[in-house]
């Protein structure tokens, strides 16, 4: 039987099977970024961000929109806050928006910004959702012309940090410095894919370094301020296999587990970073010339670590000969390599593979690599895109039917919490979480609206919510936790 014709009855057993299983203390939540939900743009006080200006480039977004409007979250934060009160969820990863905090990337901050913040925290204490704030979800402000090619964007962030943590510190439950530094770096800098749109290849190195040193400097700001949450940064991983045995695929698979992965977690918990295949090493030269005390910054302990995964990569040697419905095949053709299909996997709406089983290796790898100096892990982001639809006969009240959602989010957390038994592969990990992405359907940066995340359906138009059928999955599930 397939997932599509199966009973709504064997949804709800699988669900309340799942909540059982979850561990005291092991928080579920949801996640979403303020450029994707937020919209208001030009109110507030709010700057604007090389977000703004590169979705206003032609040709830059698949469907020629913007996040002008977004979800329209910023006047419409009561009712999103409800339906995740209404859900159950322990936790809410967001994003505070840096030009809507601190236009132009310097200065005092902007009363309105914070006081939309300050609106939302309080809210969400109040239906007993603990707020997990990132600082930095790609949002650069624009006047920083330079970005993260800049070492001076990294002591601007610190003290961003600084700002947020005056105005938000005593009751943030947990901070998270930068999200996925190694996307901000490959596909804004050197693919050219995402803001500010950079085709830079290996020169995009120093925007890796400088990253992570405003994580550090940030980690510090955090701190100074005296932040009563935990601190953590949240990095995507994938899992990387060559395509082959063949010496050539190998080497490029390794090649790209340092560039994707070692490269944004070794300075931060083992505080170098990783040595790069030997035929490569003169292309991270710019790493050798680091100041050892940059590293120490950056290397500064952590309460969490947090861990986003989607989809595990295989890699070939070659230029890749296809395209990939978000356009990163067609940006790589230039390298000497390329990501591999997956045929034994089914697919996401973007495309992605879905392999769950992969995210117990991303765990693992987590685990092998970094030992006692890992510290307790939480699942930042995971989720896929589908195409979902409203019927054009649906009640306001009918949930949209996405259970292809259902069975992805069911098999990764099955895969997350079989990986920290007693006698799975990444036991010893003390995996504290897992937060859905998204909430919402939202602006999926380059694809524009073409991409829907969302266990909330999303009428682009109209901005009316409608709870999709993997909304009440998980409510069962968060509710059967014994």
């Amino acid at each position: 039987m397939s997932a599509q014709r199966r009973p709504d009855s064997h949804w709800r057993e699988r669900a309340r099977e799942l909540g059982e299983r979850i561990p005291p203390g092991f928080r579920l939540g949801v996640a979403t970024a303020a450029f994707q939900i937020e919209g208001a743009t030009h109110e507030g006080g709010r700057g604007e961000s090389v977000w703004d200006a590169f979705t206003h480039q032609r040709g830059r977004i698949l469907d020629g929109t913007t996040a002008d409007v977004a979800t329209d979250h910023y006047h419409r934060l009561s009712e999103d806050v409800r339906l995740m009160a209404d859900l159950g969820v322990d936790s809410y990863r967001f994003s505070l928006s840096w030009p809507r905090i601190q236009p132009g990337g310097r200065g005092g901050g902007n009363r309105e910004g914070i006081a939309f913040y300050d609106r939302l925290i309080d809210e969400l204490l109040a239906a007993g959702i603990r707020p997990m704030a990132t600082l930095y979800h790609w949002d650069t402000p624009l006047e920083l012309s330079e970005g993260w090619l800049s070492r001076d964007t990294a002591r601007r962030f610190a003290d961003y940090a600084f700002l947020a943590a005056e105005a938000f510190g005593d009751r943030v439950d947990s901070w998270v410095t930068i999200n996925e530094p190694a996307t901000v770096t490959l596909n804004g800098y050197a693919l050219g894919l995402h803001a500010p749109g950079h085709a830079l290849l290996f020169d995009a190195l120093p925007a890796a370094h400088h990253q992570l040193l405003g994580h550090g400097l940030a980690v510090g700001a955090l701190r100074d301020a005296g932040v009563s949450g935990r601190i953590g940064i949240t990095n995507v991983h994938s899992p990387v296999e060559p395509a082959t045995d063949r010496e050539e695929d190998v080497m490029f698979a390794a090649l790209f587990d340092v560039i994707h992965n070692r490269i944004f977690a070794d300075p931060v918990l083992l505080g170098r970073y990783p040595e790069a295949p030997e035929p490569f090493r003169e292309l991270f030269g710019v790493f050798d010339a680091v100041d050892p005390d940059d590293l120490a910054v950056i290397s500064a302990p952590l309460d969490f670590y947090g861990l986003n995964y989607y989809f595990p990569s295989r890699i070939a040697a070659g230029a890749g000969a296809g395209d990939s419905p978000d356009g990163e095949a067609a940006a790589m053709r230039s390298l000497p390599f390329h990501l591999e299909e997956w045929p034994e996997f089914g697919r996401t709406g973007f495309g992605w593979p879905i392999a769950p089983g992969y995210l117990g290796v991303a765990i693992a790898e987590l685990r092998d690599r970094y030992a006692d100096a890992l510290p307790p892990v939480v699942i930042t982001e995971g989720g896929a895109s589908f195409p979902t639809a409203l019927a054009e006969d649906a009640r306001p009240d009918e949930p949209v039917d996405d259970v292809a959602r259902i069975e992805y989010l069911g098999d990764h957390l099955v895969a997350a919490l079989d990986a920290v038994a007693p006698d799975g592969a990444a036991s010893g990990v003390d995996l504290q979480g897992y937060h859905v992405w998204s909430l919402l359907d939202n602006f999926e940066w380059a694809a524009g609206y073409t991409q829907r995340f969302g266990i909330v359906h999303v009428d682009f138009d109209t901005q009316d919510r409608t709870p999709k059928r993997s909304y009440g999955w998980l409510r069962e599930v968060i509710a059967s936790r014994t």
